[in-house]
């Protein structure tokens, strides 16, 4: 769905407060995947994962059980749990049909009792929305419970922005497409022997973009002004405007160059003039299959020579 480029989020969901360290205590409320609660003794919390780009997908040989602390509570995950939660939280929403794909490698009976866990902890919501008459669309997304185990994690770069909760619901279809989105591409990135880093969605674009145009004050109609925040954030100005990517993935490629890549999921309720700008801007163009012919007749009757991929 056409999102206006300049459009504020001044309710960001995300915590702008760093997670507190764990207080000591004698012991501690231990979350278990069944569900139960235990009070244990702790006097190690060395137990929490190493930072890594990208979680890898569940491993039945190396899925045990860690420990994450949240305040004064810890929680028993498996690595395919914690591994789904910085998938979720990267992405704010994903379908669980291509959670169950691409993290757990089309298991989806692993997916169901690893989500079946995450919800008894109170980690993860799971909605099915209605998106016709003959379509509905389950999605998981992360709790502020959630968020905080996750962060406290350090399963991801400390640069990756993380989100829970359901921001936009008449959006959540177009929103959850964005994680098939980002396998297809850095499928192609992969392909050409190079390494996803970070994925940045248009919250955190349009955010920090914002920021900088607010502080233009008067200078805010000035487009030498506008065009030097655009190319500070690696955007265009076009036709007055700074068209912002529904995502954006900075990877390394084969010969160890940072690049980025920007992207739009495109659906039929384009305008073409919205359509337009998004391809000036250098956007790679994705649909669905089913929208994918009228876009190209939109741009074939522009005259522009952006392709149109396919989810």
């Amino acid at each position: 769905m056409s999102r206006d480029a300049f459009s504020h989020d001044p309710e960001d969901a995300r915590d702008a407060t760093p997670p507190r360290s764990p207080r000591q205590r004698p012991t501690r409320r231990m979350d278990t995947p069944d569900g139960a609660s235990h009070d244990h003794e702790v006097r190690d919390r060395s137990v929490t994962t190493e930072p890594q780009s990208r979680p890898s997908g569940p491993d039945d040989r190396s899925d045990s059980l860690r420990a994450y602390y949240v305040r004064d509570r810890a929680y028993l995950l498996r690595d395919s749990e914690i591994g789904s939660l910085a998938e979720i939280g990267t992405f704010r929403v994903i379908a669980a049909a291509d959670l169950a794909k691409f993290q757990y490698h089309g298991d989806r009976h692993r997916m169901a009792q690893d989500v079946r866990h995450l919800k008894q902890h109170g980690l993860v919501t799971d909605k099915t929305f209605e998106i016709s008459r003959k379509k509905s669309l389950r999605v998981i997304t992360l709790t502020k419970a959630g968020y905080r185990v996750l962060k406290n994690s350090h399963r991801l770069p400390d640069d990756q922005a993380l989100y829970h909760g359901l921001r936009k619901p008449r959006e959540v279809a177009h929103d959850a497409d964005l994680y098939r989105l980002y396998q297809k591409e850095t499928a192609r990135i992969e392909q050409a022997g190079g390494r996803p880093l970070r994925a940045i969605l248009d919250y955190e674009l349009k955010k920090n973009l914002n920021r900088d145009l607010a502080l233009l004050g008067s200078d805010k109609d000035n487009e030498a002004r506008k065009n030097e925040v655009a190319e500070k954030h690696g955007l265009h100005l076009v036709d007055g405007k700074i068209p912002v990517p529904d995502l954006r993935i900075e990877y390394q490629t084969a010969e160890d160059e940072i690049q980025r890549k920007d992207l739009e999921l495109a659906t039929r309720e384009y305008r073409p003039r919205s359509l337009a700008q998004k391809a000036g801007a250098g956007f790679s163009l994705y649909s669905r299959p089913e929208d994918a012919s009228r876009l190209r007749r939109i741009l074939d009757e522009r005259e522009l020579t952006a392709a149109i991929l396919t989810l």
